[in-house]
C-alpha cells in the first residue's frame, strides 16, 4: 500500500486458500491495545490461511483420485477421444462431496470453535480500543474546552 494509506488493503484471492488476503494498516501513534488487536486479526487471517490451504488442497487430490477410481471401474481414461477432462455425473460427485465431508466433519467442527474464540478475543479487543478512543477523545474534547 502507499504510505498515505490509513486503511487495510485487501488483495486477490490466494490460489490455495481462496481467501483475501489483508496488509493491515499500522498508524504511526498505534497504542499497545491497539497492537494485540491488529496481531490477533493477522494471527486470525494466518490461522484461517493455513487451514484452508490444506483443505482445499485435500479436497482436489481426494477429487482427483475419486474421478480416477470411478472412471478406471467403468473402463474409461481420464481423457475422452477429443483429449478432453472425462467428468462425472452429478450424482456421483455428490457421493464424493458427501464422504468428503463425512470425512472432515471433526476438523471442521474443530477449525469452527478455534474460529469462534479468536473472533470473540478480536471482538473484545475491538470493544475495549473503541472504549479507549471514545475516552481518548472526550478528555482531548474536555482539555479543549477549558
Amino acid at each position: 500500500p502507499p504510505t498515505h494509506s490509513h486503511s487495510d488493503w485487501i488483495g486477490p484471492p490466494d490460489k490455495h486458500s481462496n481467501l483475501r488476503p489483508v496488509i493491515f494498516y499500522v498508524p504511526p501513534e498505534e497504542s499497545p491495545l491497539e497492537r494485540r488487536l491488529r496481531e490477533a486479526r493477522q494471527e486470525n487471517q494466518a490461522c484461517n490461511q493455513r487451514f484452508w490451504a490444506r483443505h482445499n488442497r485435500a479436497f482436489r487430490q481426494e477429487k482427483e483420485e475419486f474421478i480416477y477410481s470411478r472412471l478406471k471401474a467403468k473402463g474409461l481414461e481420464m481423457r475422452d477421444e477429443t483429449g478432453q477432462k472425462a467428468t462425472l455425473n452429478a450424482e456421483e460427485m455428490a457421493d464424493f462431496y458427501k464422504d468428503f465431508l463425512s470425512k472432515n466433519f471433526r476438523k471442521h467442527m474443530q477449525y469452527n470453535r478455534d474460529w469462534y474464540k479468536r473472533n470473540f478475543t478480536i471482538t473484545f479487543l475491538m470493544g475495549q480500543v473503541a472504549l479507549a478512543r471514545a475516552l481518548r477523545w472526550l478528555r482531548w474534547k474536555k482539555k479543549n474546552v477549558q
